[in-house]
């Protein structure tokens, strides 16, 4: 049985900072980063039958073309992923009242749809990307046993290609989902991999009134390449949903909207509506 100093629920036996139940999930689940994204997703919808907010965690569940999907937001980097994707899988796979785990598994489907920069000149602004791969900067993953589902190979070539300072840690490569990538993809999406930073400011780049370990960083994240993949775009959650999806057995993929390019010095005119169409595309992918 697991310890109630593990498993937090509520008092109403919700799990602790989602404030969900079981019933409230459907198996096709978008995750999105800002709260106020949740609405711009489950207007589409013709009913929606649940909602609830416990800090940035929104969640609402509804009808898109006859199929049950939640939409949820998960706020801001790789912590934040941790407990979205523990406390997911604990309402699907933990029975609440008894504390032990189900002997029958169930596996989710998460897309995850966000906005991001593209670090290559021929992933326009308005476009698509598809993360094959999260690389993750962070450390987050690490706490758990990875090895065995992690890319050894593409994590020596990043450390190499960027000189990268191991005391910040190894990077992961975890691979997305195929039978997602199959479902959603399309010819006119770009894929590669998709860069996952523990930060804002100092982890990606960005220099205010401090120093950073490697200036050079972005530029030589940019060059990355692996077996003609390259380097896409660069955010702060898709490399935890893949590690944490693929050791928990749930099926995951990263969409983004590019509103800026930062090879190009160029951003979205109208990145409200790269968004919108972003939505509308992956809501019919997965109520076909």
């Amino acid at each position: 049985m697991i310890a109630s100093s593990e498993l937090i629920l509520n008092p109403d036996g919700s799990v602790y900072h989602l404030n969900l139940k079981p019933e409230h999930i459907a198996n096709d689940i978008i995750f999105v980063g800002d709260q106020n994204r949740v609405e711009k997703i489950t207007k589409h919808f013709s009913s929606i039958e649940f909602s609830q907010q416990k800090r940035e965690f929104k969640t609402q569940t509804g009808i898109y073309k006859g199929k049950r999907i939640t939409v949820m937001s998960s706020g801001i980097g790789p912590d934040n992923i941790d407990i979205v994707m523990n406390e997911l899988d604990a309402l699907v796979n933990i029975d609440l009242k008894t504390r032990e785990i189900k002997e029958e598994l169930t596996s989710l489907n998460i897309v995850r749809i966000g906005t991001s920069g593209s670090l290559q000149a021929e992933i326009p602004c308005d476009s698509f990307v598809m993360s094959q791969y999260g690389l993750g900067l962070d450390n987050m993953l690490r706490s758990y046993l990875i090895d065995e589902i992690s890319e050894t190979a593409m994590e020596d070539a990043f450390i190499a290609q960027t000189n990268w300072d191991m005391k910040k840690g190894r990077p992961y490569v975890i691979k997305g989902s195929e039978i997602l990538e199959k479902r959603l993809e399309s010819d006119k999406i770009f894929k590669g991999f998709t860069g996952t930073a523990g930060g804002f400011y100092g982890p990606q780049g960005r220099v205010l009134r401090l120093d950073i370990q490697d200036p050079e960083l972005n530029s030589k994240m940019d060059k990355f390449e692996f077996e003609g993949i390259k380097m896409t775009n660069l955010e702060m959650e898709t490399g935890a949903i893949y590690g944490l999806g693929k050791l928990l057995g749930h099926q995951c993929l990263s969409l983004n909207a590019i509103i800026a390019n930062r090879a190009t010095g160029t951003f979205s005119e109208d990145p409200y509506k790269a968004v919108d169409a972003l939505i509308e595309y992956a809501l019919d992918k997965l109520a076909e």
